[in-house]
């Protein structure tokens, strides 16, 4: 399936770039969430003639991006959780709870921002990545500590 970008997307290309993917991929991510339009000849010379409109958006998006990451600059949170006493932890921390904790500490943060390797299972002090655009990305500290 030939695709249209109309904005960059991750491991797959930039603004305007006319892409293959395979046809679930473009069906039922890229083309409902507004990220690309099939190749055909009408949509091009749509493109085209909309070009500059685009990447007005996405300059807008990116410079918005690097302000939120420039505010989570040294950011460091703590969750509480219930922990045994060699530091394990009886349940463990998601990227809803760090979402949770960022977004109660006053920096508005969506749940699918929140890049972890997977659930954090004891205490400790762990850099967590923040996925705010295909060019911006931000570390914050995260604290877990046991309930007292």
């Amino acid at each position: 399936m030939e695709l249209i970008l109309l904005q960059k997307v991750t491991n797959l290309g930039g603004l305007g770039d006319k892409v293959r993917v395979k046809p679930g991929y473009g069906r039922n991510y890229l083309i409902p969430y507004g990220k690309a339009v099939p190749a055909t000849a009408a949509n091009l010379a749509s493109f085209e003639a909309k070009r500059a409109e685009y990447e007005a958006k996405a300059k807008a998006l990116l410079a918005d991006a690097e302000a939120r990451k420039a505010k989570y600059e040294g950011v460091a949170v703590t969750i509480s959780a219930n922990a045994s006493p060699e530091g394990k932890l009886y349940g463990s921390v998601t990227s809803r709870d760090v979402a949770e904790a960022l977004t109660a500490a006053g920096h508005a943060t969506a749940k699918s921002e929140v890049i972890l390797a997977g659930p954090i299972r004891a205490l400790g002090e762990y850099d967590v990545t923040l996925h705010l655009h295909a060019d911006a990305d931000a570390v914050v500290k995260v604290t877990v500590k046991a309930e007292a």
